[in-house]
């Protein structure tokens, strides 16, 4: 049975700059911690998978003497996940407001596939509630019940490992030559690649300018057609996949038996590995 696994983040929605980032903020003032991400400075954080991960940027000595932190490991990472449990309440809240809106051509892409049968799915290594209110907001809450939803610490090793993607495969029992992922970052493309997937990019906000040598397909957006239209533009397309004016479910179809696509490789230990299970 095919399938078409999402990420979260950038391509159901583009959510870093107007819901991660002024989040962290938000936290970061509420905790009274020295810090304050810029624009600039959040688009080289984007980088570094999960939440905690980011906030684990910070955790420098001195930064920690200036924060009065606790010097003790387990008593700092209990503090960062008291943030980043703050942080994911703060971002729901803007999701749920409605101020960031989804992404054009994913819930066409979903219905599409939900109608000829395929298995839907989001894989990212966002908190399982934030992804959950995306998907929500992103496809509805009578399509986002037929997705099923692999996030957060599922796994240990957080994107550009292929763990979350092995995983979700896995889980659901499919075939890597019948799944197509929809990414929209670097460390995303790697992810699926190495987990044997192909994978089409849509770029988002911080993402247009990195390498997506591996990819299957690369456009700005999916697109929709009228009346809010929003046209396709297609960066590389390497297949000869040649989308209209919208990327339809049968050109994202040719993708996994095209030539090309590459077989299951892994870094390190296998998503089923013991030292890949969270903990």
């Amino acid at each position: 049975m095919p399938a078409l696994i999402f990420d979260c983040d950038g391509v159901l929605a583009d959510t870093e700059r107007d819901g991660h980032l002024p989040a962290f903020n938000e936290t970061f003032a509420e905790f009274g911690l020295p810090v304050r991400w810029s624009d600039e400075e959040y688009a080289q954080k984007v980088k570094v998978g999960g939440g905690k991960e980011r906030m684990r940027t910070l955790l420098t000595p001195e930064f920690v003497a200036a924060a009065s932190l606790p010097s003790d490991p387990a008593a700092l990472d209990e503090q960062v996940a008291r943030w980043h449990m703050r942080k994911t309440e703060i971002y729901t809240g803007i999701i749920r407001g409605g101020s960031v809106p989804p992404r054009p051509g994913v819930r066409r892409v979903a219905v599409a596939a939900y109608e000829a049968g395929w298995t839907l799915a989001v894989a990212s290594t966002s908190a399982e509630a934030s992804v959950r209110s995306v998907l929500e907001l992103a496809m509805g809450p009578e399509l986002a019940a037929r997705f099923s939803v692999f996030a957060g610490d599922v796994v240990r090793r957080k994107k550009p490992a292929p763990d979350i993607y092995a995983f979700a495969v896995r889980r659901l029992g499919l075939d890597p030559s019948d799944v197509v992922v929809i990414e929209d970052s670097r460390n995303g493309l790697l992810a699926a690649l190495g987990a044997g997937l192909a994978c089409a990019v849509t770029t988002s906000a911080y993402t247009g300018d990195e390498d997506f040598t591996g990819a299957s397909l690369v456009v700005d957006s999916l697109g929709d057609p009228p009346p809010e239209e929003t046209v396709t533009h297609v960066l590389s397309d390497p297949l000869g996949v040649r989308p209209g004016p919208c990327v339809v479910l049968a050109d994202l179809a040719v993708l996994p038996s095209a030539d090309g696509v590459p077989d299951s490789t892994t870094s390190g230990p296998p998503a089923d590995d013991p030292r890949s299970r969270p903990h």
